[in-house]
């Protein structure tokens, strides 16, 4: 035990021997370690945004279908929803996307009515759309930054239709700490929305709330209502219910679709990169053969050899994924996931203005450092057995 003790210092005195082979080692390491690790983080964190909003959302999403196709809902379905036994309230809601400035900014506008805005000043800089007043709007943060919108700020029409258009003012901003889906968000009351896509009667969607014990029975009548409203001459709007579990259901797959397009990508630059780092671990150093065949000729075994090259393998792997996990939480805190972020944010910029979700969790974790000392290992000790199974002559000929 002792020797083997031994041994194993020896690996260490070995690191501190050859410092730029060690930090060479481990800067190669960290370089493809650290975006797998954040990538990763960033898909974890995303998953569980995603599931606190679907948890805090409504019990039930009622749209609207016809021919097999997203159809608006009538605002007359919010009478007969809410008059189904078990249900609590019924919020009609508007959501489309928008286009604005020259650059034409994608950005998504969500209608609710006044009395259903989010309560309370905490949210935003400024103030919430005003009972009475009309398109007015809060804005979210990366967008505020990339069209240089403050509070108080006009926002030409952006919208064309038969019924005018009008000047928008901004009366507030969200905070930048809130859940990613708001840095792109236009947050007004029902009638602009309605205004701004001239659709006057109709909502996108019905936000029900119902009581726990009554939910499914709630879901089977709203799903053998035979249309929402009248019928407008084009055919019934027929509904299309989706639960809470429904939509949890289909996060895991989403994210995983982009997790598994990232590690592609990863796998490509780690293969190009692999022949290198092998070199940097040591495979075919003439130092290290020299290094081995003195230790061969001094009376070393090969046991002894390789495990002295084992402990300075190990010890440099966990540096280097200890180090590319300390980065990747400096990268995604501090710097706010600059550079990485737009990879699993489409429209999100280079360097958001928004909080990135991130959570480190252990299995990625630990494969960084499996990886790292599978890595460090293949190189330095396919390159010391070949060292150690040649005559020390022949090697410091």
């Amino acid at each position: 035990m002792r020797r083997w003790l031994a041994l194993g210092r020896s690996g260490a005195v070995a690191v501190l021997l050859h410092p730029l082979r060690s930090a060479v080692t481990v800067a190669s390491l960290v370089a493809v370690l650290l975006p797998y690790v954040a990538g990763l983080a960033i898909a974890r964190g995303l998953l569980d945004q995603a599931r606190d909003a679907i948890r805090l959302g409504p019990d039930l999403l009622v749209e609207g279908e016809r021919l097999g196709r997203p159809a608006p809902v009538p605002l007359e379905a919010v009478g007969e929803v809410r008059a189904i036994p078990g249900v609590r309230e019924v919020v009609p809601r508007i959501v489309g996307e928008v286009r604005l400035g020259r650059d034409d900014v994608s950005a998504v506008l969500v209608g609710l009515p006044l009395e259903h805005l989010p309560s309370g000043t905490g949210l935003v800089a400024g103030r919430l759309p005003a009972v009475g007043a009309s398109h007015e709007l809060v804005v979210g943060a990366a967008l505020a930054r990339r069209l240089a919108l403050r509070v108080g700020a006009k926002i030409p029409p952006f919208y064309r239709n038969e019924a005018g258009e009008r000047v928008s003012t901004v009366v507030g901003v969200f905070r930048s700490d809130l859940p990613i889906w708001s840095g792109s968000l236009m947050l007004t009351s029902l009638d602009t929305a309605a205004a701004v896509f001239a659709q006057r009667g109709v909502a996108s969607s019905l936000l029900v709330t119902v009581d726990p014990a009554q939910r499914e029975a709630v879901r089977r009548a709203l799903a053998r209502l035979p249309a929402l409203g009248p019928d407008d001459g084009h055919g019934p709007v027929r509904p299309r219910v989706l639960a809470r579990e429904d939509a949890a259901a289909l996060l895991p797959s989403q994210v995983h679709r982009r997790e598994g397009v990232f590690t592609l990508h990863w796998l490509l630059a780690f293969a190009v990169g692999l022949p290198l780092l092998l070199v940097t671990t040591g495979a075919g150093l003439a130092e290290r053969r020299r290094e081995t065949a003195l230790l061969k000729a001094v009376g070393w075994s090969t046991d002894d050899v390789l495990l002295r090259a084992t402990a300075e393998s190990v010890l440099l792997g966990v540096a280097a994924a200890a180090a590319a996990v300390l980065l990747a939480v400096l990268w995604l805190g501090p710097l706010r996931a600059v550079g990485i972020g737009a990879v699993f944010l489409p429209g999100v910029d280079g360097d958001p203005a928004v909080d990135v979700p991130y959570r480190l969790a252990p299995v990625p974790v630990m494969l960084a450092f499996l990886l790292a000392l599978v890595l460090v290992t293949v190189g330095s000790l396919a390159s010391t057995w070949r060292a150690a199974a040649t005559p020390p002559a022949e090697v410091l000929r």
